[in-house]
């Protein structure tokens, strides 16, 4: 059995831990033999546990407690600590994992709870979930999301060759707001989310540069924003901001124009790396 994940791409701008796409990398999880102990293959660094301490297994057992052992082969193509949901695909393949051994017959919905009590937001796991375009909110205990196509436009990322832990972006973030500029902020968002659900890129990509929960506080963090930025406005992109937390730094663009966006980032010859992604319209799949 094989479980895959795709990576995500959450906050978009001014939607702060509650908007986020599915993308075109990819956590697989295969599910092999019993063993007597969890075993973890895997070639993601020593830092990632290959016993039961793997988030993949803890995650598993956290929903399905009296699990039988497997070996478990896990690949990924998405990059950990960079903004692209890395840990979220984990735990969404973790849930799944408990889903397909224990026979739970899980819905979308359920696992969107679990998988939100377990991360703490839905704007990662919601889209890795459902794919597409993903709005989600959570309150009372109670997750909600809706769930939207993406117009034709191309998503291009470059990745810094640096981690950014969320913890670490988080500190920058203020503690509150004050009442007008939290108005002002909401205001913003909703513009952002309307335009992205009614595909109207120009007036998303407007609002998405105006953000106020979070882009301007970790942007410093992240010194090749702002020749990217530069570059896509240069070129007529609808938007950049950060993936996540950052570092990635995510760039909306017509599809005729990615190849040569990409291209220009390269010739900046900054330290990274640059990746032309689609939105993966699937989700998590069960083969």
């Amino acid at each position: 059995m094989k479980i895959t994940v795709p990576a995500t791409s959450a906050n978009i701008g001014p939607g702060f831990d509650s908007v986020g796409i599915a993308v075109s990398k990819y956590l697989t999880i295969t599910i092999a033999e019993e063993s007597p102990e969890w075993l973890v293959e895997h070639q993601l660094g020593e830092d990632v546990p290959s016993d039961a301490r793997n988030l993949l297994i803890a995650t598993a057992l956290e929903v399905a407690p009296e699990l039988q052992p497997h070996r478990i082969i896990m690949t990924s193509d998405i990059p950990l600590a960079r903004g692209l949901g890395s840990s979220s695909s984990v735990i969404v393949a973790g849930i799944e994992l408990a889903n397909q051994l224990a026979q739970l017959q899980l819905s979308a919905k359920e696992k969107l709870a679990i998988a939100t009590r377990i991360e703490g937001h839905p704007d990662n796991v919601a889209p890795a979930i459902y794919g597409n375009l993903v709005v989600a909110a959570s309150l009372d205990d109670q997750v909600s999301a809706l769930v939207t196509p993406v117009a034709e436009v191309a998503f291009h990322a470059f990745i810094p060759n640096y981690e950014l832990k969320t913890s670490d972006s988080r500190k920058v973030l203020p503690q509150e707001l004050p009442y007008k500029e939290a108005v002002t902020a909401s205001a913003i968002a909703n513009l952002a989310v309307a335009g992205m659900i009614a595909g109207d890129w120009e007036l998303a990509g407007q609002a998405i540069a105006r953000d106020r929960f979070h882009e301007k506080y970790r942007q410093p963090l992240v010194k090749e924003f702002e020749p990217v930025r530069q570059t896509a406005k240069e070129m007529g992109a609808y938007a950049t901001y950060l993936s996540g937390a950052g570092p990635t730094i995510m760039t909306i663009i017509s599809k005729d124009q990615v190849s040569a966006f990409k291209k220009a980032v390269e010739a900046l010859q900054l330290d990274g790396s640059c990746h032309i992604l689609s939105v993966d319209t699937k989700g998590i799949r069960v083969e």
